[in-house]
């Protein structure tokens, strides 16, 4: 079932409307014995290199946003660690706080990386409000009989945590060249219309109903490259197979 789902990621209504123009434009040129011999080195120099060059921005802005929401993560457990082993018998309460701070802070990042970029105005007010309250929680801390030492590590900690939002915002906010995927999709719809002389020029010695064998392997390739970019350029949208995973309940139950 996982294989067929992932099929269906790369594989989708695109795939088939271009592979019908690109069976049908073949079909044209058979028909009326138009054929030419154009160069495949076109295909790669005006699609497949952009398509991957893109798929490869994609990939490595996915990595950096997963190793920032790991560091937010990591320094929100070492904040609780903080609170848990750095104060002598600290009170369960405490504990308790700086989870629920931690659980709504990871849910507000959530909610703005999950939502429509036209939102991040609404939704990263939440991410700020709670960024302010463990704030006000740490300084808090000193009065437990936290150090100012500690104190001020465990500031740092947020400032961290700070950061690393802020990269992670950057990274949902601008994506690849948007003029690079309009062109890669202008030449992915046309190209393989434009190709039919071509297909009909090779194909010639193939049997009836092979001729198209060409074409549409050759739209379903492109396409379904096209469409790996498209899932890797937002991965915080939940809807690909290599999309960020937020699992804030799980962060929180393993935190003791």
């Amino acid at each position: 079932m996982k294989t067929i789902k992932r099929s269906l990621l790369i594989i989708n209504w695109k795939t088939l409307v271009i592979t019908g123009l690109s069976v049908a434009s073949t079909a044209f040129c058979l028909h009326f014995h138009i054929k030419a011999d154009f160069p495949l080195t076109l295909i790669g120099t005006a699609i497949v290199f952009p398509i991957v060059f893109s798929i490869g921005g994609a990939y490595k802005r996915r990595e950096v946003a997963l190793d920032e929401y790991g560091s937010i993560k990591a320094h929100g457990r070492a904040l609780y660690f903080a609170v848990s082993h750095w104060l002598e018998n600290p009170p369960q309460e405490l504990k308790t706080e700086v989870k629920l701070h931690l659980e709504n802070l990871l849910s507000s990042c959530t909610l703005v990386f999950t939502n429509p970029v036209q939102d991040l105005e609404e939704t990263e007010k939440g991410v700020y409000q709670n960024f302010n309250n463990l704030s006000v929680f740490i300084k808090s801390l000193r009065a437990h009989g936290l150090p100012s030492g500690e104190a001020s590590r465990s500031n740092q900690f947020l400032s961290k945590m700070m950061i690393s939002f802020e990269r992670i915002k950057h990274i949902y906010q601008y994506r690849t060249p948007r003029t690079l995927r309009t062109y890669s999709d202008i030449f992915i719809v046309v190209l393989p219309i434009i190709y039919g002389p071509h297909f009909a020029e090779n194909v010639t010695s193939y049997n009836y109903g092979l001729q198209f064998a060409v074409p549409v392997l050759f739209s379903v390739i492109l396409v379904a490259l096209d469409n790996i970019q498209s899932h890797l350029e937002n991965p915080f949208d939940q809807q690909g197979e290599d999309d960020v995973q937020f699992n804030v309940e799980k962060f929180v139950r393993n935190l003791e």
